[in-house]
């Protein structure tokens, strides 16, 4: 498994665990790779990813509900919920990584953590905020 898959589920993890005892998310970000023997090489993509994530929450949150119209956030899982942060702030902010690659991602998260329909309920938000994006002129067609 990849280095930034790696750091995706420790990024995951981290949101996960903030659900239940939010806090500063850079604390617990640390307090859980010093407890849970994370790689090193994976700490620095990953906290971006949870800071990224934590910094723009109410910005991924609209989009995610937007997208969702049969699904409120609150009730959706957790796990579900914290991937499709993940993704969107991937597709928004991580110039780096095709938003292609990121839906993959997240999609491969939901089925690895998720319920039995996480990845096909992940892929289509994503989807759809992707399209939606591209549409509005928020971001560029990449490949």
């Amino acid at each position: 498994m990849g280095k930034r898959r790696r750091a995706r589920e420790l990024a995951i993890q981290v949101l996960f665990h903030l659900e239940f005892t939010p806090g500063n998310p850079d604390h617990v970000f640390h307090f859980l790779c010093a407890n849970f023997d994370s790689s090193v090489s994976i700490r620095d993509f990953s906290r971006t990813l949870v800071l990224g994530v934590c910094e723009n929450k109410t910005n991924i949150d609209r989009l995610i509900s937007r997208s969702s119209r049969n699904w409120r956030l609150e009730r959706m899982p957790l796990v579900d919920r914290n991937v499709l942060r993940l993704g969107v702030f991937e597709i928004l902010f991580m110039e780096d990584i095709p938003p292609r690659v990121s839906i993959y991602e997240a999609v491969e998260l939901g089925k690895k953590y998720g319920k039995e329909n996480s990845g096909s309920f992940i892929n289509g938000i994503l989807d759809d905020i992707y399209n939606n994006l591209k549409r509005e002129g928020k971001i560029e067609e990449t490949g």
